[in-house]
C-alpha cells in the first residue's frame, strides 16, 4: 500500500491570474457604480474623480474660505483746536496808565533808553543834552550844509520842570485829551532823556514844529539821511497807535548808527525795535 504524500501547491501563475481577474471585476463594479452616481456622464464622472483625488475632504463637504475681515480704518475725528496760550496784551500806547507813578530809575532795554507813555522817567532824571548826540547832530548838520541846507536844532533837552510848564500850557489851551496826543506829561517826555532833537531849517521857521516840515527840502533830506548819523524819525506818520503820539516830522531821536540803520531799513519804530 502506497503512503499518501502532501499535495503540491498550485501553479503560482494560476493564483496571480485569478487575483488579477478578481481585482478587475471589483474595479469594473466600482467604476460602474461611480458612473451610475454621476448619471453615466463620462466628463462629470472624471471631474468628480479628479476632485476626490486632490482633495482631503469630499468635494461637497469642502469648507468655504471665509472672507478675511479687514478692519475699517479709524475715521479721522476733528479734535477741538487747542487754544493758543493767550499772549500778554500790550497796553494801549496812546493811553497813560492809571497808576501813573514815576519810577526811581529810567527804563533801559538792551542798553537803549526808552521814554513813552508806558515807560516814564524819574522826576529827578536830568542828564542834560547828551554830548554824543550833539556831536552826531553837528556832523549831520555839516553834511546837510554841503547840500545847501542849514539845519537847526531848536529844541533838545528839557528837564522835568520845563516839560511840566509846557504841558500845562497846552492843556489849558486845547484840553487834556488833545494835549496828550502831541505833548508828553512831565516825566514822560523823550526830551528829558537829552537824546531828542527837534530840528528845523534856518529861514523856514514857519515850518518848525509843524507837519509841513516833512515837505520841505530839509525835512526830506533828514528823512533820507538822518539814520546815517545815528538819528531816527521818532514819531512816523501812521504810527500813533505804536508810539503813543501823533506824527512829528521834526522830532528826531539819537540811538546810534547801527540801531538807526536797522530801524530805517525795516521801516519800524523804536517801540517795535525794542519789542515794547
Amino acid at each position: 500500500m502506497k503512503s499518501m504524500g502532501t499535495k503540491k501547491p498550485k501553479d503560482k501563475k494560476f493564483y496571480i491570474k485569478w487575483m488579477v481577474i478578481s481585482l478587475s471585476a471589483i474595479m469594473a463594479v466600482l467604476a460602474a457604480a461611480w458612473f451610475y452616481i454621476h448619471d453615466w456622464d463620462m466628463e462629470k464622472s472624471m471631474t468628480a474623480l479628479a476632485e476626490s483625488m486632490t482633495s482631503e475632504e469630499p468635494a461637497e463637504e469642502m469648507k468655504k474660505e471665509e472672507p478675511v475681515e479687514i478692519p475699517a480704518e479709524p475715521k479721522e475725528t476733528e479734535e477741538p483746536a487747542q487754544e493758543e496760550p493767550a499772549s500778554e496784551e500790550k497796553a494801549d500806547a496812546t493811553i497813560y496808565p492809571e497808576d501813573s507813578v514815576l519810577p526811581a530809575e529810567p527804563t533801559l532795554i538792551n542798553g537803549v533808553l526808552i521814554a513813552n507813555k508806558q515807560h516814564p522817567l524819574p522826576a529827578t532824571y536830568a542828564p542834560g543834552e547828551v554830548p554824543e548826540a550833539r556831536a552826531a547832530f553837528e556832523t549831520m548838520k555839516a553834511a546837510a550844509a554841503k547840500d545847501g541846507l542849514n539845519l537847526n536844532a531848536f529844541s533838545t533837552y528839557r528837564d522835568f520842570a520845563r516839560q511840566k510848564q509846557l504841558y500845562e500850557g497846552y492843556t489849558a489851551k486845547d484840553g487834556q485829551e488833545a494835549a496828550d496826543r502831541y505833548s508828553a506829561r512831565p516825566g514822560y517826555s523823550e526830551h528829558q532823556t537829552g537824546l531828542a532833537f527837534d530840528i528845523g531849517e534856518a529861514g523856514q521857521e514857519q515850518h518848525w514844529a509843524s507837519s509841513s516840515f516833512g515837505d520841505t527840502e530839509g525835512g526830506k533830506w533828514l528823512k533820507a539821511h538822518a539814520h546815517e548819523y545815528g538819528f531816527i524819525l521818532r514819531y512816523p506818520e501812521g504810527s500813533e497807535h505804536i508810539t503813543g503820539y501823533m506824527h512829528e516830522a521834526w522830532h528826531f531821536r539819537y540811538v546810534g548808527k547801527e540801531i538807526a540803520e536797522e530801524i530805517h531799513q525795516k521801516g519800524i519804530t523804536l517801540e517795535e525795535y525794542l519789542g515794547v
